[in-house]
């Protein structure tokens, strides 16, 4: 008999995903779970969800969950760590909750450098309420709201969320990633664990960006979407690591 190659990280419940097919959100919440896992910090994690696709990721993730208003999950986060400074604290938003209606939270919260973790998932629109033109919604980028794609003269430039953070004094560790690519998705798991180190060190805010696909709301076959989020994406939104502070 082989040996199993891979299987379910105990972080991970076995309840069926409910995205849609080709999302990356399941890639996401793995890799999360995986890297749980490997610090031993399952009893001592608290996970937030936001509002938006990312709202029911506490029937994936066997930890202590709570639900915050639309956007105001890093303040949530900010209550319990100073509560608990002993736990994993952690925010998983999306980019309409983050840098929308959530946007005076995030910037705050980074800039008192609280000692929480936000993965911040970036699929350039509103993903659970039908696609609409989001914070992180590219120039020219048809949504159900920019039926002509965004004009920038009319509807702004998106936002940067990692560049603007950067300047910042309050946080540790700041990094964007993706999930187009085997390759890719390995450098993901590396940086929300450096993330959560950051955060169990004491060193400050951290966060974590993720490119991730929306082939539903973006009109593309999965396989498709993999390509345009790196043709696209990715020259607007380039990985790497942003904020590297001392202790890392």
């Amino acid at each position: 008999m082989s040996a199993a190659v891979s299987s379910r990280p105990e972080t991970l419940t076995g309840a069926p995903f409910h995205y849609c097919p080709g999302c990356t959100h399941g890639i996401i919440h793995r890799l999360v779970a995986e890297v749980v896992d490997e610090l031993g910090l399952r009893e001592k994690a608290v996970g937030v969800a936001s509002v938006g696709c990312s709202v029911i990721a506490y029937n994936y993730l066997d930890m202590d969950m709570q639900q915050a208003a639309h956007g105001r999950a890093p303040a949530v986060a900010t209550g319990i760590k100073r509560v608990l400074p002993d736990r994993l604290v952690f925010t998983y938003q999306g980019d309409g909750d983050l840098a929308s209606i959530g946007l005076a939270e995030t910037v705050h919260a980074a800039a008192r450098g609280e000692k929480i973790t936000v993965i911040f998932i970036n699929n350039a629109n509103y993903g659970m309420t039908g696609g609409q033109l989001a914070p992180t919604t590219l120039p020219g980028q048809v949504t159900s709201t920019s039926p002509g794609g965004r004009d920038v003269d009319k509807m702004g430039y998106p936002i940067r969320m990692m560049e603007m953070l950067a300047t910042l004094d309050g946080p540790a560790y700041l990094a964007r990633v993706s999930t187009h690519s085997p390759a890719q998705i390995a450098k993901t798991r590396r940086a929300v664990k450096r993330a959560f180190e950051a955060q169990m060190k004491g060193l400050g805010f951290s966060m974590v960006e993720i490119l991730c696909t929306c082939p539903t709301n973006w009109g593309l076959k999965p396989v498709e979407a993999m390509k345009w989020l790196e043709e696209n994406m990715l020259p607007y939104y380039p990985p790497g690591e942003y904020k590297v502070a001392e202790g890392v």
